[in-house]
């Protein structure tokens, strides 16, 4: 089965042909070159799939878009507001390496456990926080110097120190 992961938002139309305004956390300006499908979470993993006409970067951080069958400003708004996903391979080619979206997928590790794998990654100011899924609940484990240990590329792993008392929050 193919894992698809969060890429960003559609944010607004733009113009009165139908191009969307892509804001996205890939870390890198990018305009999809070669993405021919986006997805659309329409129902819980539930992913429907639009064809990329074209594509431009605008920003470090935002991409215009135009999909096909969106061909007026009216279309195009009815999918404002929307989440983009990105299947793995699309999305591992376009994330910056060393950007922390890049961490999606990932395993959270603490004193040789596995607590759980990444599933979303949320950029503070001052810290990272990873969404898991801890025995059957949703936690955020916070990445910043004093919880990061280690971060093992070849292992998909991040190792982490948590604050006692952190984890049973959540249980």
């Amino acid at each position: 089965m193919t894992e698809y992961f969060k890429t960003g938002k559609l944010v607004a139309a733009f113009g009165v042909g139908g191009e969307l305004l892509l804001k996205h956390n890939l870390g890198a300006k990018t305009s999809l070159k070669g993405v021919q499908a986006i997805f659309i979470e329409e129902k819980k993993e539930s992913f429907i799939p639009w064809f990329v006409e074209s594509a431009r970067a605008k920003t470090d951080d935002e991409i215009l878009i135009k999909l096909e069958g969106v061909s007026t400003r009216e279309q195009a708004l009815k999918l404002t507001q929307k989440e983009v996903w990105l299947p793995e391979a699309d999305f591992k080619n376009f994330s910056d390496k060393s950007s922390p979206i890049n961490l999606l997928g990932y395993e959270v590790i603490e004193e040789q456990k596995v607590l759980g794998k990444i599933l979303e990654v949320i950029e503070q100011p001052h810290q990272v926080l990873c969404r898991i899924d801890l025995n059957g609940k949703e936690a955020y484990i916070p990445l910043h110097g004093e919880t990061l240990v280690k971060i093992d590329n070849e292992k998909s792993q991040v190792i982490v120190s948590l604050p006692p008392g952190l984890l049973e929050i959540y249980q």
